[in-house]
């Protein structure tokens, strides 16, 4: 399987992060793999956004940080949570994908040590439970994923499944179209909350 290029995240950010659910992130640690499949994610736009940091350029560091070159890690922390995203975008335009949870699937015993759970479906479901468990914080911060010696990345899988979408989570003020997406029924989803298929 090859890792995901700086080609598939130069797009909208709807786009990925749609294309990005299935796909199996993997994080080495120490000489180990921790890896999950992407079951969720939720996409984000510049100054027009009411949810994005970029939005009115009101923060002109994270609008700039969204406008860096596809494929970059931006990692913020919100309610002491460290958030992935990963800078998506046409040319020109500004953009992230978040991602909000995976399936579990290497390096289990890592992340319910990291996690101090034994309960699997409370690994990594949720942004800030995913990070935990796979160890990333502040320091992977513009890192770009699409390197092949980057510690993160991404690669391709390819398998069938359906996509379910909602408004995003924890959010004041949202788009009036829905920019959540996640595979039906997988249970390591946040949350279920589906609108449409």
């Amino acid at each position: 399987m090859e890792i995901l290029k700086r080609k598939f995240f130069e797009n909208s950010p709807e786009i990925v992060a749609r294309r990005l659910l299935g796909k199996i992130i993997i994080r080495k640690e120490k000489g180990r793999i921790i890896s999950g499949k992407i079951v969720e994610t939720e996409c984000y736009f510049g100054e027009n956004d009411p949810a994005s940091r970029a939005y009115k350029k009101k923060n002109l560091n994270f609008y700039n940080r969204m406008k860096e070159k596809p494929g970059t890690l931006l990692i913020y922390m919100v309610h002491n949570n460290w958030l992935l995203n990963i800078i998506s975008h046409r040319k020109g335009e500004v953009g992230a994908v978040l991602i909000r949870a995976v399936e579990p699937l290497e390096g289990i015993d890592i992340m319910k040590r990291k996690r101090k759970t034994e309960k699997i479906e409370n690994l990594t479901s949720g942004p800030g439970k995913f990070t935990k468990s796979f160890g990333i914080d502040k320091s992977f911060d513009g890192m770009d994923i699409t390197d092949e010696d980057s510690p993160i990345k991404i690669i391709d899988n390819e398998e069938s499944f359906k996509i379910e979408t909602s408004k995003r989570v924890g959010v004041r003020e949202d788009l009036p179209y829905d920019c959540r997406f996640y595979i039906k029924g997988n249970r390591f989803v946040s949350k279920i909350s589906s609108r449409r298929i």
